[in-house]
């Protein structure tokens, strides 16, 4: 794993910092809750690949544990309340799809968009966390790549029946998380974060998932930009 320097030009302890990392705290708890929850509803789906699934909800959890210690560190009670409502949209994307049977939609909004955005923040994370945060962050995001992966393998396998779905999932699904960025862009630059290389890392990751899983390089560009132009 890449070593990461640690930024030391920032103040965890004062108050800005503080106040933003309660949002940021709480997104990232948040986060990884729905992500377990989202596995569980997936192995609903996915009958044949139940324990792969549970296995990946439960590790999800512990991310969700790990992340609460980072707060307990740094003496800052996370605002969920915030983060329930950030996640909101999301949530509801992927549970109107999950009550469809959707499983394609699902796969893309929780395998695809959220893992390499969750990744990309992650990475950019870390050399800017206090010492605590960094070695739990380093831990958690190597984690993200199994789920990442999974879905993956099943969108590739079943490509050409899902493909015209995933399109029209990446139209609706993508803005939003551009729409998500810019609503926490100032508490992101208090904790030592920036969105262009944010951004950039995610669309690399994004990008490279659709390749893999089957889509053409025209294809590939065509979605980013509607994604980017819906934003």
């Amino acid at each position: 794993m890449a070593q990461f320097p640690v930024n030391q030009t920032l103040d965890f302890y004062s108050a800005a910092y503080r106040d933003s990392f309660s949002r940021i705290n709480g997104i990232v708890i948040e986060g990884e809750q729905e992500a377990a929850d989202n596995f569980r509803q997936l192995a609903a789906l996915l009958p044949e690949h139940t324990a792969e699934l549970v296995r990946l909800s439960k590790m999800e959890y512990r991310h969700r544990k790990s992340f609460e210690a980072c707060g307990r560190n740094l003496e800052v009670i996370p605002d969920l309340q915030f983060a329930e409502q950030f996640f909101a949209r999301l949530r509801q994307a992927f549970q109107t799809a999950a009550a469809s049977h959707q499983t394609a939609t699902c796969l893309l909004i929780q395998a695809l968009v959220i893992e390499c955005f969750a990744i990309a923040a992650y990475n950019n994370y870390i050399p800017v966390a206090d010492d605590f945060a960094r070695k739990v962050t380093e831990s958690v995001v190597a984690d993200e790549y199994q789920h990442l992966n999974f879905g993956e393998v099943w969108l590739k396998a079943n490509f050409e029946a899902v493909k015209d779905e995933l399109k029209a999932t990446n139209q609706k699904v993508l803005p939003l998380i551009w729409q998500m960025l810019n609503q926490v862009e100032s508490d992101a630059n208090a904790i030592g974060m920036r969105k262009p290389p944010l951004i950039e890392e995610f669309l690399l990751r994004y990008t490279d998932a659709l390749s893999q899983i089957g889509f053409s390089l025209r294809e590939i560009l065509q979605m980013s930009s509607q994604g980017l132009a819906a934003g």
